[in-house]
């Protein structure tokens, strides 16, 4: 059976700087990006060559809190 992992998630400060940095420092392809309302967005990023059907894609979601700000950039 194959199996893969489809998204990554990382908090990130801010969905356009995020974006920014993924596809111009990267290159980087923006997979989705579609409205969810509540100022929530579904952002997709992933590495170039890769298209809609990527095996990985990096799932950017916006940090809600102080709690979930504290981890931006500090990840584990």
């Amino acid at each position: 059976m194959l199996q893969q992992i489809a998204h990554l998630t990382l908090v990130v400060r801010d969905y356009d700087e995020a974006i920014a940095f993924y596809t111009h420092q990267l290159g980087f392809q923006l997979v989705a990006d579609t409205p969810l309302g509540g100022g929530k967005r579904w952002v997709l990023v992933a590495p170039p060559g890769a298209g809609a059907a990527a095996a990985t894609a990096l799932l950017l979601a916006q940090a809600d809190g102080p709690a979930q700000v504290s981890r931006v950039g500090n990840q584990t």
